[in-house]
């Protein structure tokens, strides 16, 4: 891949300063600050204060519990974002956004060209996550995971001009895939993509995932006995990005809408 992107290299040094424990008095200043500048809701959080770093800040947990639909085949957003697309896989493509293709098989890499081409009219959903929002995600549905990749790569803003004018920008960035098995046995696929500034994508059941790191080749784990549970956690961004999911045909019907802003358990469609 030789040398590192230069946005690789912009997200190292951020990630250093918001990994930086400042005395209290700074801290809490930089704090202050991105809650302002940003216009950060911090009603189900902690104090912006109590945060240590700003990274600590990014990170958040939620205080509370919030609550999840009654229907078992209820599938919830796992994340706090904006539905950029969704829409129907065809001819292995999928869109970054409207009029904006990509091939599934050159976004999920070599270890899951089985998976692509299961996806073939199945469905897709695009959630970005804004520098503001909640950056932790969690389970859409529970999912039996049969392996994950992660496949290093550049680091480029994942926003609406390059989203519209710039060709393959989930298959350039840095990014996870996470190939899973619905409680039928349909396939599913979650990709987490890298973006300018998310210096981590942590995984909690992979701590071997090592992101914009100096690691060049891709890292394929396999898993035998894994199943998590709709709702539940399964790591963070580190800043903001964005959350791909792909369901196989007939498995998935969404309930959605473009430009829509979704919450972490607000149910964006149900399993078939």
């Amino acid at each position: 891949m030789g040398k590192r992107h230069f946005t690789s290299v912009i997200s190292r040094f951020f990630g250093k300063f918001a990994s930086k424990p400042f005395p209290a008095i700074i801290q809490h200043t930089i704090n202050a600050g991105y809650v302002k500048l940003m216009g950060l809701d911090m009603s189900e959080f902690r104090p912006a204060a109590s945060y240590e770093t700003l990274n600590k800040l990014f990170t958040r947990a939620l205080e509370k519990e919030r609550p999840m639909p009654q229907d078992p085949n209820a599938v919830i957003s796992g994340v706090d974002a904006l539905i950029t697309d969704f829409g129907t896989i065809t001819e292995g493509k999928a869109y970054q956004i409207k009029g904006m293709a990509y091939s599934i098989e050159g976004l999920f890499g070599e270890h899951h060209k089985a998976a692509a081409e299961w996806m073939e009219g199945g469905e897709f959903m695009n959630f970005y996550l804004s520098p503001k929002d909640y950056h932790r995600y969690h389970m859409p549905m529970s999912l039996k995971i049969h392996s994950l990749t992660h496949i290093p790569g550049k680091l480029y803003p994942v926003n609406f001009p390059l989203l519209r004018n710039k060709k393959d920008l989930f298959i350039e960035n840095e990014r996870v895939i996470i190939e899973c098995e619905d409680e039928k046995g349909r396939m599913h696929v979650l990709v987490l993509v890298g973006a300018l500034n998310v210096g981590k994508m942590v995984v909690t059941f992979e701590p071997r995932v090592q992101t914009n790191s100096h690691i060049t080749e891709p890292q394929h784990y396999t898993y035998e006995d894994l199943v998590l549970q709709r709702g539940e956690l399964f790591g963070w961004f580190e800043m903001g990005s964005t959350l791909l999911t792909f369901s196989q045909k007939g498995a998935f019907v969404p309930e959605a809408a473009i430009n829509r802003k979704v919450k972490f358990g607000d149910v964006v469609g149900y399993l078939q």
